[in-house]
């Protein structure tokens, strides 16, 4: 398979159509539903780009929205500089192959470093073995389990 350029750029009103249906996709994959209003919010706040976020990126092959991104910085009670959750991050799958993940992920991790926070996490189910090989590639597994009230 010949890899494609990845653009990546932050998302404008234009992309509406195509940030909801990669959304969706993202959360079918994990097998969850919200409703319209969250999504609106969502929306909202990712074109707003203001404060601690959440923000957003899409990526691009051949001017096609193929993948988005949302992250947030937050304090933490361990460092003095803010931390970075990756929150969201998913690729279409006729994209998948071409690099548009880790494309994201490096351009979280330059957006972090450019606002002085270098840490940056996420969370991503066992099972999703194929992303995880990515991951491994481009962090640390840590030992820690999430625990939801």
């Amino acid at each position: 398979m010949t890899r494609q350029p990845v653009d990546i750029r932050r998302p404008d009103a234009a992309d509406r159509e195509d940030w909801d249906r990669l959304w969706t996709q993202y959360l079918a994959f994990y097998e969850t539903v919200l409703p319209a209003e969250i999504h609106e919010s969502t929306w909202q706040r990712i074109l707003a780009g203001q404060g601690d976020g959440p923000h957003g990126l899409i990526a691009c092959i051949d001017g096609k929205p193929v993948g988005l991104v949302h992250y947030l910085f937050h304090v933490h009670g361990w460092r003095i500089e803010k931390v970075c959750y990756l929150q969201d991050l998913f690729t279409d799958p006729s994209a998948r192959g071409h690099g548009v993940g880790r494309a994201l992920i490096e351009a979280v991790y330059a957006i972090a470093d450019a606002n002085g926070t270098p840490s940056v996490y996420w969370m991503t189910q066992e099972f999703n073995a194929t992303a995880r090989r990515l991951y491994d590639e481009v962090a640390t597994l840590t030992p820690f389990i999430k625990y939801q009230r």
